[in-house]
């Protein structure tokens, strides 16, 4: 039997279970991936991401020639070339991994009938969760929980009944069979309209390079039995060292499949059993799988997850829609140095400590600029490397107090959060050169630096960094008075998506007026 094997997620050799259900009584095994220009040229993917991706092709192309295999790169809509290149290959089955997102799950019915109405055999598996998602769905009564705690004895009931273990990479494949040269030709980020990045790569993209960071995070036995994720620093300057890191960094190979997250899973918990008195979820590292398996089922059986409109979990707050406000912070021009250098960092190198991007989203919404957040997932969405849908839209979510946290008087400090974790402000120093010279006492907060002072550190505010958009003692009240009134009509069933009906003035507009500062001019650096 003639099998394609459809890759997406699951870049990987290790754990596969579709590359094994495509290899079981196969004669040629074509394993393909397909350049989409849903996320290529879309604007979905920006350049960091892009290149992860390409880095993490090249890595599996070179695992599959050690097998005397290659893989087949397919440019276009995948309902217009699987198609072709069956009737092409004589495919006679198609295997691929199960994938929940929303754009995926429409794409992959209307790919699964075209190819039973080729007569082509359709296979899949689970494999990029720890579990069957339906099944945990199934111990939730089928409604999704939004309560974390109610989700882990859900996960335990399902683990009992199929552990989770990964499987091994197969020793052999079949053989390709012939296609043409053209089609097995992985195009360079140049070719596909993006303009390379002057940075060096932080994160090398690959199964390779997943596994050896596991391995290295699996030396210090100590630290993966007690790491604690509210512990670990935001404003670390080399998170991505492999002995100095306070975090794993390994969140772009988990959302690109390059390592199993049953793997990791399995891994950490034979360090547990050598350290009994071990850290638990949710902070443990077993908890940060856990909350991706639990974002993943959330969103799996929740319509509309990733927006507020039609979305059933999700409260209907009356958002601000200013493009002003919104490019200020995506541009890292708020005037908020711990809130730029953040913006920056993501920007750059496509990746920043959860803390930072609690920070930011926080900012966001409804601690300071009361911006949707919808817009700050889509730029999350095209900047990170990890950007991974389920994850995403869960925790712009969770920190909007949209749903799963509700506390929304607790409210990330532009200014003293970041001075907890780094009172000389070397992360600020380091993202915004122009507030290098700044004394620590005003690293946060320049604005309320003396003249004298900025012109010592040759940094004028207004001039060479920006004056605050918002006051943020101010505008965080004035949001808390917001929340709660949203909060008040949800609970009275009185909301909707143009705006709260008891509250909400004529065309949606919020009688609560937003401190807004004078715009101010992006920061030179």
């Amino acid at each position: 039997m003639s099998t394609l094997l459809w890759l997406r997620k699951s870049l990987r050799l290790h754990d596969n279970p579709a590359l094994c259900a495509a290899i079981e009584g196969s004669t040629h095994l074509f394993p393909v991936f397909c350049l989409d220009p849903w996320f290529v040229q879309s604007g979905r993917v920006g350049t960091n991401r892009m290149n992860f991706l390409l880095e993490s092709l090249h890595d599996l192309d070179a695992s599959l020639r050690a097998l005397n295999s290659r893989l087949i790169v397919l440019q276009g809509d995948p309902r217009d070339e699987l198609p072709r290149v069956w009737r092409e290959w004589k495919v006679e089955r198609l295997a691929f991994e199960i994938d929940t997102e929303e754009y995926a799950k429409a794409r992959d019915d209307e790919i699964s009938r075209l190819a039973q109405s080729m007569g082509v055999q359709v296979v899949t598996r689970w494999g990029h969760t720890m579990c069957d998602l339906d099944q945990l769905l199934k111990h939730a009564g089928g409604t999704p929980t939004t309560n974390y705690n109610s989700f882990l004895s859900h996960f335990e009931m399902e683990s009992r009944l199929q552990p989770v273990k990964p499987i091994d990479a197969p020793r052999r494949l079949p053989p390709l069979g012939a296609i043409a040269a053209a089609e097995a030709t992985l195009p360079s980020i140049d070719q596909l309209g993006y303009a390379r990045s002057h940075r060096s790569v932080i994160l090398p993209g690959g199964e390779t390079e997943a596994l050896r960071r596991l391995e290295e995070h699996l030396k210090r036995e100590e630290w993966v039995a007690t790491f604690e994720k509210p512990q670990t620093s935001p404003t670390g300057m080399n998170p991505f060292g492999d002995r100095t890191r306070s975090t794993t960094a390994l969140s772009p190979y988990l959302k690109f499949g390059c390592l199993s997250s049953r793997l990791m899973y399995d891994e950490i918990k034979k360090v547990y059993t050598r350290h009994p008195k071990h850290s638990k979820p949710p902070t443990s590292l077993h908890g940060q799988l856990l909350w991706r398996e639990f974002y993943y089922t959330c969103a799996h059986g929740t319509p509309h997850f990733s927006q507020m409109r039609g979305n059933p979990i999700c409260r209907q707050i009356p958002w601000g829609a200013d493009e002003e406000l919104l490019a200020a912070w995506r541009e890292a021009r708020t005037g908020y140095p711990w809130i730029d250098a953040a913006m920056t960092q993501l920007r750059e190198e496509g990746w920043i400590h959860h803390l930072a991007r609690h920070a930011v989203a926080c900012f966001l919404t409804r601690g300071d600029l009361w911006q949707s957040w919808e817009e700050g997932a889509k730029v999350f969405d095209e900047l990170l490397l990890d950007a991974d849908p389920a994850i995403n839209y869960g925790n712009w979510m969770w920190l909007s107090c949209s749903c799963f946290f509700y506390q929304y008087f607790r409210c990330y400090s532009p200014v003293a959060f970041p001075r907890k974790y780094d009172k000389e402000g070397e992360y600020v120093r380091h993202w915004l050169p122009c507030l290098k010279n700044m004394p620590a006492k005003y690293i946060y907060e320049p604005w309320k630096a003396p003249i004298a002072v900025q012109k010592s550190a040759s940094c004028i505010v207004g001039v060479d960094y920006p004056k605050p958009i918002v006051q943020h003692e101010v505008v965080s009240k004035e949001n808390m008075a917001k929340m709660a009134m949203a909060y008040e009509a949800y609970k009275n069933g009185k909301s909707s998506v143009g705006g709260l009906s008891t509250t909400m003035g004529a065309k949606g507009k919020n009688p609560l007026k937003q401190t807004i500062l004078p715009s101010s001019k992006k920061p030179r650096q």
